[in-house]
Parts: structure tokens; sequence; C-alpha cells
């Protein structure tokens, strides 16, 4: 578990839960009884949930009065938390239900007794497993009154034409049967029952399903779904941290590259110019050629200049379109590549700028580290977006933590919610897919 520091709560500490895979839910006639089980359970473990946590709470608050009765509110707090957690057990390993733990604010390590005991009274989400361990009463006794009854009846009406024969007869009762008109006697009285409990199963599944889904929703709305929304935040405070990080690295690399490059050309252009003037009087012909090498300096640093550009924002990309920039780009790049190119004509500004980035920058480190003969450039939209995926046929072992910019390339993308995945073997090549939500 990772600690996150509050920095408005004096060194308190939130634990964060580590994510797991999401489970598998049951299916077909398992499912039937896996969520039968469940349901089942709900009553008993409920009613002891309640009567634990109701009585520690009464108690506490009847003797807040005293010192005693905070520590045993806290005691209650901290066992519902305890039924809460046996609960999200239960939903993801009996319904298969993704049941993320929501983070919870515990006290530092160095914190004294009261600060220790008193902190669970001041987190939102164990008053939510309170009241869960409180209301999950009322939906455990349906789910489980219903089902229950659902199963007896089905397995009551079908085998009733058996167990019949030990059934004591009274001639002055009036059966089932004979009140609805079927006739008289146990024949008809078997077919009756035989009909009710085929019904009975026939709808188990269904019944059962929907008290299932009466009671987990609940458990899930008052014990994970926090938890989701935590994740957000973290997400979306994750995506503003990585924007900033790769803006501060790119303005970094963008400082680096003028400085050994544009800027040293222009130092050079000067003095070739400051020297040319010196010569003209005396030898025109030599200022002649030293002005013709400052020509070709100040072309090469504008050269130099409108690649740096096409870095930061491309005119072509605003100009017109993805799929022209990328095919600019694609036609000047010094390794051989194969491209497939279909993208829509409209996308937001910000997804077209990462595209166009996480293609440049994969065939730059194709070009300079994976001595590949040729590269295959994908580029397409589905619904949730645009897929980037760009193979090499070099010498592989490319990693994010190795640099060759795979890093900033993965914080750029985390900056527009996307994902970056690399393959690499060494001696096989190199494949990098990026996913951009659009």
């Amino acid at each position: 578990m990772t600690q996150t520091m509050y920095p408005d709560e004096a060194m308190a500490t939130t634990f964060q839960p580590v994510p797991t895979a999401r489970p598998t839910k049951p299916r077909g006639v398992r499912r039937v009884l896996v969520e039968s089980g469940y349901s089942l359970s709900a009553f008993p473990i409920a009613l002891v949930a309640f009567i634990v946590v109701l009585v520690d709470l009464t108690l506490g608050v009847a003797l807040s009065i005293f010192i005693g009765g905070v520590l045993l509110i806290a005691v209650g707090v901290m066992v519902a938390r305890g039924f809460a957690r046996f609960e999200r057990i239960r939903l993801r390993g009996m319904l298969g239900r993704s049941a993320p733990t929501p983070t919870y604010i515990c006290a530092p390590r160095d914190a004294g007794f009261w600060r220790r005991q008193l902190t669970p009274l001041r987190d939102p989400q164990s008053w939510l497993d309170v009241v869960w361990s409180l209301t999950g009463l009322v939906t455990g006794t349906v789910a489980f009154a219903v089902t229950l009854a659902w199963w007896a009846g089905a397995a009551g009406g079908l085998t009733y034409w058996f167990w019949q024969r030990w059934l004591p007869e009274n001639p002055d009762d009036t059966t089932l049967a004979e009140l609805i008109g079927l006739g008289e006697g146990q024949r008809a009285e078997s077919w009756l029952n035989l009909a009710i409990g085929a019904a009975l199963l026939l709808t188990l599944p269904w019944v059962v399903r929907l008290v299932t889904t009466m009671h987990a929703s609940l458990a899930w709305v008052l014990l994970s779904s926090r938890a989701e929304l935590q994740g957000e935040v973290a997400r979306v405070e994750g995506g503003r941290d990585a924007a900033r990080m790769a803006e501060a690295e790119s303005l970094r690399r963008l400082e680096r590259d003028i400085h050994d490059g544009p800027q040293q050309r222009l130092v050079r252009l000067t003095m070739d110019l400051g020297r040319a003037k010196k010569q003209v009087a005396d030898d025109p012909e030599r200022a002649a050629e030293t002005l013709d090498a400052a020509l070709a300096q100040a072309r090469e640093t504008v050269a130099e200049l409108r690649s740096l550009s096409r870095g930061i924002a491309p005119p072509l990309l605003v100009d017109r379109g993805l799929a022209a920039a990328l095919e600019e780009m694609l036609t000047q790049s010094s390794v051989p590549v194969t491209s497939r190119i279909e993208v829509p004509e409209q996308l937001p500004p910000h997804v077209e700028t990462a595209v166009y980035f996480v293609v440049a920058e994969a065939l730059t480190n194709v070009a300079k580290h994976s001595g590949a003969t040729g590269a295959t450039v994908s580029v397409v939209a589905d619904p949730s977006g645009v897929k980037v995926r760009v193979e090499d046929d070099g010498v592989g072992g490319a990693h994010p933590a190795k640099g060759l910019g795979l890093a900033g390339l993965r914080q750029r993308l985390a900056a527009v919610d996307g994902t970056l995945e690399i393959v690499s073997p060494d001696g096989v090549g190199t494949t990098l897919v990026a996913r951009i939500p659009a």
C-alpha cells in the first residue's frame, strides 16, 4: 500500500488500495446457485452486522459523556468497516462484480493514542459502512425470504406427487384444485402442484437475480461507489501532473535544441558577416566566399528552426489536418515506411497533436536507435478514439526506463488520458501501440 499525504490534515495519511483484476462472473446454472447462496447468506450476515454495530453505537452514544463511550463509537465504526470489507469480498468472489475498496483516512504511524482512535470518525466512507451495516438488513431479509420461498415452492411443487401419500386425508377438507375447479382427489392436486413447481422453477433465475441485484446494488453504492470517484480524481490529478511534466520536459528539450543548433549557427553567422565586412575592401573575392558560407549557414539555420517548429505545432497540421501532416512526416523519414492512415477530418486539436507527436517520436526512435530497415505506421480511428501502431524490424530492447523519449511519450499520452503499450523483445523488433480517446 502507498501513502498519500493530506496537506490540510496535519500529517494525516490515506491508504490507497492495490488494483485487482476484474473478477469473472459465473454463468448458467452455476450463476443461479451462486446468486441463491449469496441471497440466502445475506440475511444472517446482515443480522449479525446490524446487532453488533447497532448495540455498539447505542452504548457508545449512551456513554458518550464518559471517555469510554467515544471509544465504543470508534470500535463500532471499525467493526462496520470489517463487515463492509467482507461484503466487498462476497461481491467479488460470489457475484463476480467489481467492488473496489475506497480510500480510508488513517492516522500516521507516529500519532498518539487518541488520534489513532478518533481518526476513523472523520472518514466519510467509515460512516457509509455504518449505514450499510444498519440498512443491509432490509434488503438482505427480502433477498433471503424471496429466494427461500421460490426454492421451497419449486422443490415442493415438483415433488408433491411423491410425498403427498404421507399426508393425512380428511373428507371435509377442500383442496386448492377443487377451489379452482380442476377436480377432486390426489391426482388433481398433484398436477396442480406440479404446475406451480414448474412455474416457480422457470422463473427462479430471474427472481433470484432480481433480489440479488437489489441487495448487491445497495452494497456497491454504499461500499464501493466512492472508490470509483476517488480513482477518477486520482486519474485526473495524474493526467494534470503528467501534462505539467511533459510540458516542462518539452520546453527544456526545445531550449537545449535551440542552444545546440540554431543559436550556434547564428553565432557563427555573425562572425562570418563581421569577417566579410573587413574583407570587402582588401580581398573582395575572399569576402564573397565568406558571404556564400554565411548564406549557407543562414539557410541551414532556417531549415533547423522549421524542423523544431514542426515538433511544437506543425503548420501543416493546423492548415490541412492530421492526415496531410502525417503523410508529409512519413515522406521525410530516413527509414522506409509503409503506412495506413484512416482518420476523420475533424478531431479535437489535442488529439491531433498527441497523435502527431506519437508518430514523430516513434519514427525518431526507429531512425536513431533501432537499426531497422523498414517500419509500418498505422493510424486508424475507432469508436473510442484513435489507435496508433508503429512497428519496426530493428534490434528491439526498447523500454521507457531506458529513456529513448518513451518515458516522455508516456507522460504526454497520460496528459490526454491515452495509454502506451510497448512490446520490444531483443532481436525481434519493436511494436508501439498508443490509444488516445477522442
